[in-house]
């Protein structure tokens, strides 16, 4: 009886590789730049992940990379390393009930407050990805302020992913994103017609609301604050407990007394705060 074709095992490409030795030392790397914490169980989406950065380096290996990323001469790679790694999720309007909060309860009460004598409002999208976070905020906001020219009012956007944060200050995604959108929220995010095949942009008077920038939350802050509202949703499920609580302090400190902090869905602080309550899901106050 003729046997049947041999059975072959799944080829690894020899770039696709990544050791115990090498993830340790990738995971060590990104830990020490970026406080960023890489599980086990996220190993073969970072050795998916490098092996994208591997071939457009040119390089033969994960391996041949790590070497590299040992000499001296390596310094300017590790926003590349962390562009690479991290992790870029979001969406229009995502975790609904934030937007609510900041329609009906925070932004009427800011203009009742600081309305009429050109009062400061500034909110802060901590780890804006793409922008839908930040653009989702502007919309808000412009649908209850309108124009008014008593306030000055800004929306600071950061994120360390400086390839992501060229895409959110263009503002253009794909048509459908907006097609999808539940009725009540998709006029507030104005578009200036089609920037391309299947591809929309956000209006200009929403963009220049916000200000764009590259941060890294466990480097030195450069903005004194103080902030209204903190934005700052699903970025602690990627640090450890301490460097979360370092960042919780320094997020209370620019936060003004009666400001907001909203964190993710499946967060929390890392530990009681005394100047933080909560007052609704992953909603915080700062008091007095």
């Amino acid at each position: 009886m003729a046997s049947g074709p041999a059975m072959l095992a799944p080829q690894i490409l020899p770039e696709a590789t990544l050791t115990r030795d090498d993830m340790g030392f990738i995971s060590k790397l990104v830990y020490e730049h970026a406080g960023i914490v890489i599980r086990e169980h996220k190993e073969a989406m970072t050795r998916g992940r490098l092996s994208r950065r591997v071939k457009a380096l040119g390089m033969g290996s994960v391996a041949e990379y790590c070497a590299f990323l040992k000499t001296p001469g390596a310094l300017s790679e590790i926003p590349e390393l962390i562009n690479a790694v991290t992790t870029n999720h979001t969406a229009f309007f995502r975790e609904r009930h934030h937007f609510d909060h900041l329609r009906r309860d925070v932004l009427p009460r800011l203009v009742q407050e600081r309305g009429g004598r050109r009062g400061r409002v500034r909110i802060w999208s901590s780890a804006c990805s793409s922008g839908e976070e930040a653009y989702s905020i502007a919309a808000v906001s412009r649908d209850v302020l309108g124009a008014r020219s008593d306030l000055d009012f800004r929306i600071l956007a950061t994120d360390i992913d400086t390839d992501i944060l060229d895409r959110a200050e263009a503002g253009i995604y794909p048509s459908e994103l907006f097609e999808r959108l539940p009725a009540d929220v998709k006029p507030l995010l104005r578009l200036d017609g089609q920037a391309g095949r299947g591809e929309a942009r956000i209006s200009e008077d929403l963009r220049r609301l916000i200000a764009f920038k590259r941060l890294n939350l466990i480097e030195a802050w450069p903005m004194r604050g103080p902030f209204d509202v903190i934005f700052c949703r699903n970025v602690f499920i990627y640090f450890d407990t301490q460097t979360k609580a370092a960042i919780l302090d320094r997020f209370v400190a620019l936060l003004a007394p009666g400001g907001f902090l909203y964190l993710g869905h499946s967060e929390s602080l890392p530990q009681p705060h005394p100047q933080l309550r909560l007052i609704g899901r992953t909603i915080y106050e700062r008091t007095p």
